[in-house]
């Protein structure tokens, strides 16, 4: 098999194991556990924490004393053990505990990801602007497989039993998005593609990614981020930074909440056996595929636009996913609201991530650029993440009232947080756009 096939098993089973989870995890520790809308909202928050400080310590290890490609594979190997300890878990204050070891150690691999991917298409003689986006777009598609297996297997191996007239366990007929087997399935495949990692250097007889001593010298201050602060002098990049972090606090609002929200229709009678509420994990999935989609608009967008304007879009995106949340339902004219919402998903996630990561590329001075990125990471995943994953379950929390939720009023204030944010952007942020600046930056990258 050739390196860019090997490579693209890679990247499709490091999104296919945070699939599995991800978006079903608020449902499950909802309504199977029990969990309340602050110890959900914080057992989320630990993505943001392991954002904060661990891509730049593992980068730093990858950097000076282990490849990259052995680190990775030896995390996804230890994040397998850790999912196991999770699935077996039932109290907040343990498994919050497992949650955040293991996502200290996922969240880097998404770096090192790239990282080892980089590294053996250059060894091999591809060039890594043309042939890595096509191989990385396969990780989407991981992660939306993984939502869609995670949704239909209860299902699946329930009609099997009745079908064959045989009894099979109670674990594979519940329910996955509803039960530990999500975090099961998940564990099996980060052991999967440890082993897989490892073998890639050696079965093609390629050398390991090497360190390179240009990086090696990095601190960790520098590998976080930390030393781009200086940008922060600047109003311009200030205010975009500070914006970052209100923005990022949206970005897994949805990931969190969405499923939880449209599973609790099915307390409804009229809803409990429509597909948005039986099938929900599908429905969900419809944002990662727009996500694809609308990565393909971004160069027209930004050389018409410019980066200011789309980024806004992005804002007025968000607005209408959680408005539309708030107004849709799963039967008739509101399931389209939902699939709009949907699709909207792709629209508001990438004009801001994408967009975003250009401008602070094309501001920053060539020594801190990476810095500069890992900054604007940290300010969105990390920060951003923690305020929302912490707000929104408190939100919610003073929202439900003997165990219902007002989600129309949830969605609702989040959709006003978002507009407040756009409003204040669009006056605060000032940025003339230059077709040509975007035109040479677009070729650089």
């Amino acid at each position: 098999m050739g390196i860019k096939f090997r490579i693209t098993v890679m990247n499709f089973l490091q999104f296919f194991v945070w699939g599995a989870w991800l978006l079903s995890f608020g449902k499950y520790l909802g309504a199977t556990l029990g969990f309340t809308g602050e110890e959900i909202g914080a057992i989320f928050m630990t993505l943001g924490i392991a954002s904060l400080f661990m891509p730049g310590l593992m980068g730093i290890i990858a950097d000076r004393w282990l490849s990259a490609n052995k680190l990775y594979a030896y995390i996804h190997i230890a994040g397998a053990f850790l999912l196991f300890l999770a699935a077996k878990e039932t109290e907040f204050y343990p498994l919050y505990i497992v949650m955040l070891l293991y996502l200290m150690l996922y969240m880097p691999t998404i770096a090192l990801a790239n990282t080892v991917s980089y590294c053996l298409l250059e060894k091999n003689g591809y060039d890594i602007v043309k042939d890595f986006p096509p191989i990385r777009v396969w990780g989407t598609v991981g992660f939306i497989i993984a939502v869609w297996l995670i949704d239909l297997l209860g299902a699946g191996f329930s009609n099997l039993q009745s079908y064959l007239n045989i009894s099979l366990p109670e674990y594979l007929t519940h329910s996955w998005s509803l039960s530990n087997m999500q975090l099961y399935f998940s564990a099996v495949f980060s052991l999967i593609l440890g082993i897989y990692s490892l073998t890639l250097p050696n079965s093609l007889t390629l050398p390991n990614c090497g360190i390179e001593k240009s990086q090696a010298k990095r601190t960790l201050a520098q590998a976080m981020g930390l030393d781009a602060l200086v940008l922060f002098k600047t109003k311009k990049m200030a205010i975009f930074f500070i914006f970052s972090m209100m923005l990022g606090a949206a970005l897994q609002i949805t990931n969190m909440w969405g499923e939880a929200f449209l599973h609790d229709f099915g307390k409804n009678d009229a809803y409990k056996n429509a597909f948005a509420v039986t099938h929900n994990g599908i429905l969900m999935s419809i944002s990662q595929i727009s996500e694809t989609l609308f990565i393909l608009t971004i160069p027209f967008f930004l050389k018409k636009f410019g980066i200011k304007k789309v980024m806004l879009m992005s804002m007025f995106a968000w607005v209408l996913r959680f408005g539309l949340f708030g107004i849709g339902s799963p039967l008739g004219f509101g399931l389209v609201l939902l699939v709009l919402s949907m699709i909207i998903y792709g629209m508001a996630f990438d004009f801001f991530n994408i967009s975003g990561s250009l401008f602070v590329e094309m501001e920053a001075e060539p020594r801190i650029r990476a810095s500069a990125q890992g900054l604007f990471m940290i300010m969105t995943n990390g920060l951003g993440a923690m305020i929302g994953a912490y707000g929104s379950g408190v939100i919610i929390q003073y929202f439900t009232h003997e165990g219902i939720r007002n989600w129309q009023d949830i969605w609702f204030i989040f959709a006003g947080y978002s507009l407040v944010i756009a409003i204040a952007f669009m006056f605060l942020f000032k940025y003339k756009h230059n077709p040509e600046t975007m035109e040479k930056a677009n070729v650089q990258h």
